[in-house]
C-alpha cells in the first residue's frame, strides 16, 4: 500500500513491534536467521492493519453486549413484532444483565427497513415490558425509542418542551411523548443513563468495542464525540494495558469544552490510547430525516411541511464559529460531522473565517460523512484542505431508501462522492461510522468499490472507485488523516507492525465477491489481537 498502484513482496519481517524487513523470502531467511519463528500465509493476503477513519468504540461495544435489533444482513430485525421479540428473548437468555442494569435495551432497529415503515412507539415497547425499562436505538444512532416506563424514568411529559437541536415526538394530542426521540431529545435523556451503568460496566463495555474491532481487522480504533468520562476510562484502561489496539479520542468540544481546555491533546499513543483532537456536530442523519439540508426532503417525516430541510444541531452560525475558532487556535486537530449540504456549508463557511484568523496550514481538519456535499463545495475543502471522510456504507444500507424517500434520484446518486473526490485529487477516507453499521472494513470496501443498493441498482456509478483505491482509504490515506503516515498505514521498514491477514486478495477476486472476504488474523505491533 506504498505506492499509487499495488506492490507486492514474498516476506516481511517484524521484531520488537516493527517492520524491520520486506523483500524476498530469500533474503528475509538471510537476514532473520534460523531461530526466527515463520509463518507460511499459504496464499493469504498480509495487508497493513485497518485504521478506523470515523467510528464510536465505545457505542460499538454496546451495540456488541445489547439485543442485535439490525435489519438483514446484519441481523433480524425486520419489523415491529420481530423487534419485540427479539428484545424478550434477550431478556429471558440475559436476566442477570437485565436486572444489573435495570434496562431491556437494543441497537440497530431502522425504521426504512421495517415493514411498517415507521418508528417503534411507547405503545408498541409496552409490549416487551411494562416493569423495566426499555430503550432502542436506531441504526443511525440519532434517534432512539423508549417504552413509558423509560420516558417517565427521564422525567419526559406532556410539559417536557422540546431541547435546543431535538425534537421529542409527540401523540394525536400535540402534548405527549410518543416515545420516539430525535438528535438531543435522544442525547439528553440517554447521557446520563451511560454515566450511571458504573465503572465496571464502561469498562466491560470498553473493551467489548475493541473486541468487535479486532475481529474486522482493526488496529487502530476511534472514539468519536468522546465524552470526558470516556477519556478518563480509557486512560484507566492503558494504564492497567488492557487495550490490545490504539484508540484515537476525540472528545465533543461543544459539551466538554472545559475538560478538553485542560487536557490538549496529544500526538503520541501512551499504553494505545490518545486524546487526538476534537469533534464537532452540525446536524443529523439523512436516513433518520434529521441531516440539514439545502433543498426540501423527497418525502418529509409525518407532520412536517413539504419544505422540511432537516436541522442545524448548533443553530447559532456565531458559536459554531466560536467553537471552531477555538480550535483552531488551540491547534486542535477538528472533526465535524456534516451529512446534509447545508452542514457542510457551515462547516466550510466557519472553517474559511477560522484560517483567515489563525492561519491553516497542515490542520488536516476532517468533514465527517461529507454524505450529501456538493461539486462546489469539494473545491471549497480542497482549497481549504478539508479531508472528507466518507460513510461509504449509505449506497447499501440506505440506498433505495434515499432515492426515494429522503432525497430523491439525482441526489442520492452522489451520496458518499467518492468518484468527485478521486478527480480532484484530493485523498479522502471511508469509514462505518460504528455502531450505525458493523464495524466491517471488508463492507466498506465493498460498498465504496460496488455502490450496490439492497435491491441491486448501482447508485451513482461514476461515484464508484478502485478495489486499491478503497483500500488506500482505510489504510495510507487513513493514516495521514491522523497524522499518522511516518508509523502506519503500509508495510515499509520502520512502521509498526500492525498488519490484517485476509482469507483473499480485495485486488484479485471479482469486485462483487469482496463482501465474503474474511478478516483471519489481526495483528497490532506484532501481537496477534484476534485469530478467526
Amino acid at each position: 500500500m506504498a505506492g499509487d498502484e499495488p506492490e507486492y513482496v514474498e516476506a516481511l519481517i517484524e521484531r520488537d513491534g516493527k517492520i524491520v524487513f520486506t523483500g524476498t523470502y530469500d533474503q528475509a531467511i538471510t537476514i532473520a536467521g534460523e531461530t526466527v519463528s515463520a509463518v507460511d500465509l499459504k496464499g493469504k493476503t498480509l495487508l497493513p492493519g485497518f485504521i478506523d477513519a470515523h467510528g464510536h468504540i465505545y457505542l460499538a461495544g454496546i451495540q456488541r453486549l445489547t439485543t442485535n435489533l439490525l435489519p438483514p444482513p446484519d441481523g433480524n430485525g425486520d419489523g415491529i413484532d420481530a423487534l419485540v421479540t427479539l428484545l424478550k428473548n434477550f431478556q429471558k437468555d440475559n436476566p442477570q444483565a437485565v436486572k444489573n442494569s435495570g434496562w431491556i435495551a437494543g441497537f440497530g432497529y431502522d425504521d426504512s427497513q421495517l415493514k411498517e415503515r415507521r418508528h417503534p412507539t411507547a405503545d408498541d415497547l409496552d409490549r416487551v415490558s411494562t416493569e423495566y425499562p426499555v430503550l432502542i436505538i436506531h441504526q443511525s444512532g440519532h434517534l432512539a425509542s423508549m417504552n413509558h416506563k423509560a420516558l417517565e424514568m427521564v422525567g419526559y411529559d406532556a410539559n417536557t418542551k422540546d431541547p435546543v437541536g431535538g425534537i421529542i415526538r409527540r401523540e394525536a394530542d400535540g402534548k405527549t411523548p410518543n416515545g420516539v426521540l430525535e438528535e438531543m431529545g435522544f442525547f439528553q435523556a440517554v447521557f446520563p443513563l451511560m454515566a450511571a451503568l458504573g465503572e465496571e460496566n464502561q469498562e466491560r463495555i470498553a473493551l467489548a468495542g475493541a473486541e468487535a474491532y479486532a475481529e474486522f481487522g482493526f488496529t487502530t480504533a476511534q472514539d468519536g464525540r468522546a465524552t470526558k468520562d470516556a477519556v478518563v476510562m480509557y486512560r484507566k484502561l492503558a494504564a492497567e494495558n488492557k487495550l490490545k489496539i490504539d484508540v484515537a479520542s476525540y472528545p465533543d468540544l461543544q459539551s466538554e469544552t472545559e475538560y478538553i481546555k485542560s487536557i490538549g491533546t496529544e500526538s503520541d499513543y501512551t499504553n494505545h490510547f490518545r486524546v487526538a483532537g476534537v469533534k464537532l456536530s452540525f446536524d443529523g442523519s439523512p436516513q433518520g430525516k434529521t441531516a440539514w439540508l439545502t433543498e426540501p426532503y423527497k418525502v418529509p417525516p409525518a407532520g412536517q411541511a413539504e419544505d422540511y430541510r432537516g436541522y442545524p444541531a448548533i443553530p447559532e452560525a456565531s458559536i459554531r464559529q466560536q467553537l471552531v475558532d477555538m480550535a483552531f487556535e488551540s491547534n486542535w486537530q477538528l472533526l465535524v460531522h456534516c451529512n446534509g449540504d447545508a452542514a457542510s456549508e457551515a462547516m466550510i463557511d466557519a472553517m474559511g473565517k477560522a484560517a483567515e484568523k489563525f492561519g491553516n496550514e497542515d490542520r488536516r481538519s476532517v468533514m465527517i460523512h461529507a454524505q450529501t456535499v456538493r461539486e462546489d463545495q469539494l473545491d471549497r475543502m480542497q482549497t481549504l484542505g478539508i479531508v472528507p471522510s466518507f460513510f461509504s456504507m449509505h449506497p447499501f444500507y440506505w440506498g433505495d431508501w434515499h432515492r426515494d424517500e429522503t432525497l430523491g434520484p439525482e441526489r442520492a446518486s452522489r451520496i458518499s462522492p467518492t468518484g468527485s473526490a478521486l478527480q480532484r485529487g484530493m485523498i479522502f477516507t471511508t469509514h462505518h461510522d460504528a455502531p450505525v453499521a458493523l464495524p466491517s472494513a471488508i463492507m466498506v470496501l465493498h460498498i465504496t468499490v460496488n455502490r450496490l443498493t439492497r435491491s441491486g441498482q448501482v447508485l451513482g456509478p461514476e461515484q464508484r472507485v478502485a478495489p486499491y483505491v478503497a483500500l488506500q482509504s482505510q489504510t495510507s490515506w487513513a493514516a495521514w488523516q491522523y497524522f499518522e503516515e511516518d508509523s502506519k498505514g503500509t508495510l515499509e521498514v520502520g512502521k509498526l507492525a500492525d498488519l490484517v491477514i485476509l482469507d483473499k486478495n480485495p485486488l484479485k477476486v471479482d469486485p462483487a465477491n469482496i463482501m465474503n472476504i474474511s478478516v483471519v488474523e489481526t495483528i497490532k505491533e506484532g501481537n496477534t489481537v484476534y485469530a478467526m
